[in-house]
This record gives C-alpha cells, sequence and structure tokens, in this order.
C-alpha cells in the first residue's frame, strides 16, 4: 500500500512539473505578445499579407494550368507537356468500357476540386501504346502517380483500395496521399481518417499499408525521361 501511495504521489508530482512547464510557455508567449509594439504588429501583418498572396497566386497559377479539374488528356504528347507543368500529377489509365474504370472516375472527379495542389488527369489506355509499354500498364485501372516529371507509385486495380467496387472516396484518397502527391490533415500511416472506414477496411487493407512505403519509397524504375 504504501509503494502504491509513493508511485501515486511521483505520477503527481510528474503531472504537476509539465503543467508548471506549460504555463511557463503560455507567460512567456503573453509576454512577448504584450512586448510588441505598432511597429512590431504592422510587420506580422505584412508579413501575414505577403503570405496570403503568395498562397493566392500559387493557386491562381495552379488552376490556369488545369489544377482543380479532372481532365482527359488526348494523346500521349498532352501527358509529357502535364507531367512537366506540375509538380503532382495523378493521372488515370482508362479504357471506356472497363467498369472499375467508370468507379474511378466518379472519386477522382471529387477528389480533384478538393486538392488543388495537384493535377487530376485520364488518359485512354488503348490510344496510349508507348506510355502503357514504357510504365507497363497491364491491369485496368491502373493510377499513376508523378512527382516532377517521375512516377512515384501506381495503384493497379482495387487491391490496395480493399478489393471492392464499393470502397469510399477517402479512401482513393488516402492512397494517393500515402505518396505525398496530395496532402491530407492526418496520419496517413493511420490509415484512412475516419473510424468506420479504417475499421471496415482496415483488415483488407494491411498487405497495402505495409507494403507501400517499403515497395515505392524510390523512383519507380519505368520513370520516363521528361
Amino acid at each position: 500500500k504504501t509503494e502504491m501511495v509513493d508511485v501515486q504521489s511521483h505520477v503527481e508530482e510528474q503531472l504537476l512539473q509539465v503543467a508548471r512547464a506549460i504555463e511557463d510557455q503560455i507567460d512567456l508567449q503573453t509576454k512577448k505578445l504584450e512586448d510588441l509594439d505598432e511597429d512590431d504588429l504592422e510587420r506580422i501583418r505584412e508579413k501575414r499579407m505577403a503570405e496570403m498572396k503568395k498562397v493566392n497566386e500559387q493557386r491562381v497559377n495552379w488552376r490556369r494550368m488545369g489544377h482543380g479539374q479532372y481532365q482527359l488528356l488526348t494523346n500521349e504528347k498532352e501527358f509529357f507537356e502535364a507531367a512537366k507543368a506540375s509538380e503532382n500529377m495523378i493521372c488515370h489509365f482508362y479504357r471506356g468500357s472497363t467498369l472499375r474504370c467508370k468507379i474511378i472516375d466518379k472519386h477522382l472527379e471529387i477528389l480533384a476540386p478538393k486538392h488543388i495542389e495537384a493535377r487530376f488527369v485520364r488518359i485512354d489506355a488503348e490510344k496510349s501504346p508507348f506510355l502503357v509499354q514504357s510504365l507497363r500498364v497491364v491491369v485496368l485501372p491502373t493510377i499513376a502517380l508523378v512527382r516532377k516529371g517521375k512516377t512515384q507509385d501506381y495503384i493497379v486495380g482495387f487491391d490496395d483500395l480493399g478489393g471492392e467496387d464499393d470502397f469510399p472516396t477517402e479512401v482513393l484518397e488516402w492512397r494517393i496521399a500515402c505518396q505525398g502527391i496530395i496532402q491530407v490533415d492526418y496520419s496517413v500511416h493511420d490509415g484512412p481518417p475516419t473510424e468506420g472506414t479504417r475499421a471496415k477496411y482496415g483488415g483488407k487493407m494491411v498487405k497495402a499499408r505495409a507494403g507501400i512505403w517499403q515497395s515505392h519509397t524510390n523512383d519507380s524504375d519505368d520513370d520516363l525521361d521528361l
């Protein structure tokens, strides 16, 4: 009983030290704010305005390049041009008669306006023989994740998405985000963000999660010289 009391006292003391440290940090930040004069505040405002202007200009530039939309590339030349122009690109190799390609289209239509930081495109695999051979596209749908002109990863079929046709959009979003091609506000290492989605698809994607960072951390051997 005495040992339990000692342990409890030790824990309480540790918590008290943490609380004091946090309080000291708050006091320090408060003092810094109180010490700011009008010139300091103006400089902070100007810096913030400059940052906002830069972000807005970047978004305008992205939209000018086709970001924010899910667009059809009509030929292989357009693929190379798009891959050169945009730092991050998601390209869906599709066939019009394939049902699962239409499912991917539906999800990418949703993700494109949400993730303006990347370009979302699709290209007909049957009309792109050079790309299909060079990137070794065999299964449709295949999604190529391209960064700075190099293929970082592929999402082939639905294996990485739970293996079912009715997967939610957030599963595909998570899978793309695993390579940093798009930005999300959660840790991709924990799986998709919604608890219900993790519960339903987590077991089916254990193999995918285990292999994503091991198999695709280096540039692909199928990179094209853009």
